[in-house]
């Protein structure tokens, strides 16, 4: 069998949050697929990586109180950026629109190499919606 990727994942928020998403991911360099209005007023907002992986932000059916990350569903989404700069990039992203950074980062993790000549350099964050994020470099120091 070949090796599978990750094809799309679904996101449920407040929709009055999308900008948020919206902006982030776009700094990020993803790109808008699709911002729509339904008939029964519903919204959706779609975006993709350049290897054509897309997150699709939607409206949930059910309304449930923010939940703590160790609990039964998705603990974070890790965004892979290419270098360290781009972390930090992010951090001054977030901090000028008034998102603090979690868990004393952003730091290094040697915990989370496989060598002493790799790099685990993180920033860890949550959306409106209480949705962690992290955005990571892992390669060579």
């Amino acid at each position: 069998m070949p090796a599978s990727t990750l094809g799309h994942l679904q996101v449920n928020i407040h929709m009055v949050n999308k900008n948020f998403y919206k902006d982030l991911f776009t700094f990020l360099g993803w790109k808008v697929l699709m911002e729509a209005v339904f008939d029964d007023g519903t919204e959706m907002l779609g975006i993709e990586d350049e290897r054509r992986a897309s997150l699709w932000f939607v409206e949930p059916i059910h309304k449930q109180q923010a939940g703590d990350y160790d609990g039964i569903g998705m603990n974070h989404l890790a965004l892979s950026v290419p270098d360290p700069a781009a972390v930090d990039e992010t951090v001054a992203y977030l901090k000028q629109h008034g998102v603090p950074a979690l868990f004393e980062t952003p730091r290094h993790r040697p915990e989370f190499c496989d060598s002493p000549d790799t790099s685990y350099y993180q920033v860890m964050f949550e959306s409106p919606d209480h949705i962690l994020f992290e955005v990571v470099y892992t390669g060579l120091k």
